[in-house]
C-alpha cells in the first residue's frame, strides 16, 4: 500500500502534466525522438518539452543531423541534400527515426524508415502509408539557418520553393493543386517537344491549358493569402530585428493584370495568356506563364531585397520571414508549428540574439549552437551533443 506522502507526490505530478498539457493545447510539440542508425548516430533518443530545447555542441558533432532527423519525420525530405541514402549511417542497412507528436486534439506516432538505396516508408501510427505526402501537415515545421539567406538573394525557384514547403504543410488542397499542376505542366512541356502538326499540336494544347488555368488559379489564390497572412507579422519582425531603423514589405508577383480579379477571372486570363503565348512556348518547348514562373518580392525601405541590400539586411528579411511564416501557420491550422533553429546565435549580436529567444516565446524551439549564454526562462531543456551521442 502506497504511503499517503508517495500518493501525494504521484497526484501532484499527474496535476502538474495535466496544467503542462492545458498551457500547451494550441501548440503542437514533439514529445520524444528516437534514432538508429541516422547519419552519425548508431542509437539515440531525446525527449523534449514545449519551449527552448538546447543542442549544444562543437561544430560537426552531429547537432544539424538531429534537426535534419525532425525536418524529415515533418516533410518527408532531407533539408541538406536530395539523396535520402545518405542520411543513412555508413555500412548500415536502414535508418529509423521514430517520433512521438503531441496534438490539440491527439497524439501521433511517426516513423521514417530509409533503405541504403534512399527508398523511403512512412508509418503513422501503426498504418504503412501508400504516399510519402501522406506525412504532410502531421507534424508542421518552421526551420531557418544562416544558408536560409538564399531565401532573399537566390533565383525566384527558391521563394517559390519556400512557399511551397509551407503550404503543402498547411493545406491538403493547395497539395493536391500543386500535384496537379506539376503533372499538367510536364506533360504539356513534352507535348511541345513533340513534332505534331499545328492543328493537333494546338487541340492537344487546349485540353493542357483548362488543366493548368483551373490548378493554376487555385495555387495562385492559395499563395497570395499565405503572403498577406504574413505581411504585418513580417514587418513587425524586422522592425524589431532592425531596431525600428528599417521597414519591409512582401507582394507576391504573378500574372499581370490579375491584380483584384476573382478566381474565374484569373482562370480566363491564364487560358488568353496561353493562347498568347503558343508561338513562343512551341519556339521555346516550355511553357513560359504560370504559378511555376511567379515569385515573392521582398522589399526593405522600398529597396528590392532580391538585387540589392547587404548581406546583414538580407539575412534579417528572411529572419523575418520565417518568424511571420510561424504566424500564417496559426491562421491556417489552428496550431503552432515546431520551429527548427540550426546555428543562428552565431550570425546575430547579442541584443539580436536576445530578440530571437524572446522570439520563440510560446512555441517550441530546438536550437542548436556551440555555446548558449543567454539568461533566459525559456530555457526549458539543454542537451550535449558530441560524436553521434546526447548527453543530458
Amino acid at each position: 500500500m502506497r504511503k499517503p506522502v508517495g500518493i501525494f507526490k504521484h497526484m501532484l505530478k499527474k496535476i502538474e502534466k495535466l496544467i503542462y498539457l492545458w498551457y500547451n493545447k494550441k501548440n503542437m510539440y514533439i514529445d520524444t525522438l528516437k534514432l538508429k542508425d541516422f547519419r552519425n548516430y548508431a542509437t539515440e533518443s531525446a525527449g523534449f518539452l514545449c519551449g527552448l530545447n538546447i543542442l549544444k555542441g562543437a561544430n560537426a558533432s552531429g547537432k544539424t543531423n538531429l534537426l535534419e532527423a525532425v525536418y524529415a519525420a515533418g516533410v518527408g525530405r532531407s533539408l541538406r541534400t536530395s539523396q535520402d541514402k545518405e542520411m543513412v549511417k555508413w555500412d548500415a542497412e536502414e535508418a529509423v527515426i521514430k517520433l512521438l507528436l503531441v496534438k490539440k486534439h491527439a497524439k501521433h506516432d511517426i516513423e521514417v524508415r530509409i533503405d541504403a538505396k534512399g527508398k523511403k516508408r512512412v508509418i503513422i501510427d501503426g498504418i504503412a502509408q501508400v504516399r510519402i505526402a501522406e506525412l504532410l501537415g502531421y507534424l508542421n515545421i518552421v526551420f531557418f539557418s544562416p544558408d536560409e539567406l538564399s531565401l532573399i538573394k537566390a533565383g525566384p525557384m527558391e521563394r517559390r520553393r519556400f512557399m511551397d514547403i509551407s503550404l503543402c504543410q498547411q493545406s491538403k488542397p493547395y497539395l493536391r493543386s500543386l500535384s496537379a499542376y506539376n503533372k499538367a505542366l510536364l506533360q504539356r512541356n513534352k507535348l511541345l517537344k513533340m513534332r505534331y502538326n499545328k492543328q493537333t499540336l494546338y487541340d492537344m494544347l487546349d485540353v493542357f491549358d483548362v488543366q493548368l488555368s483551373k490548378t493554376g488559379t487555385a495555387i495562385i489564390d492559395i499563395r497570395r493569402r499565405f503572403v498577406s497572412n504574413m505581411k504585418k507579422t513580417a514587418m513587425e519582425w524586422h522592425g524589431k530585428i532592425s531596431g525600428g531603423t528599417e521597414t519591409l514589405s512582401l507582394a507576391y508577383e504573378t500574372l499581370n493584370g490579375s491584380e483584384g480579379l476573382v478566381p474565374e477571372e484569373i482562370a480566363a486570363l491564364f487560358i488568353k495568356k496561353y493562347a498568347d503565348d503558343r508561338e513562343k512556348d512551341i519556339e521555346t518547348e516550355f511553357t513560359n506563364s504560370g504559378p511555376h514562373r511567379d515569385d515573392l518580392k521582398v522589399s526593405v525601405n522600398g529597396t528590392d531585397m532580391r538585387k540589392f541590400g547587404s548581406q546583414g539586411q538580407q539575412r534579417s528579411a528572411a529572419l523575418s520571414l520565417k518568424l511571420a511564416e510561424i504566424e500564417s501557420f496559426r491562421i491556417e491550422t489552428g496550431e503552432t508549428p515546431v520551429l527548427l533553429l540550426d546555428d543562428v546565435l552565431s550570425e546575430l549580436d547579442l541584443d539580436r540574439q536576445r530578440n530571437l529567444v524572446e522570439a520563440t516565446r510560446g512555441i517550441q524551439t530546438i536550437l542548436t549552437c556551440t555555446h548558449f549564454d543567454i539568461d533566459t526562462d525559456l530555457l526549458k531543456k539543454q542537451f550535449e551533443i558530441s560524436g553521434g551521442m546526447i548527453k543530458r
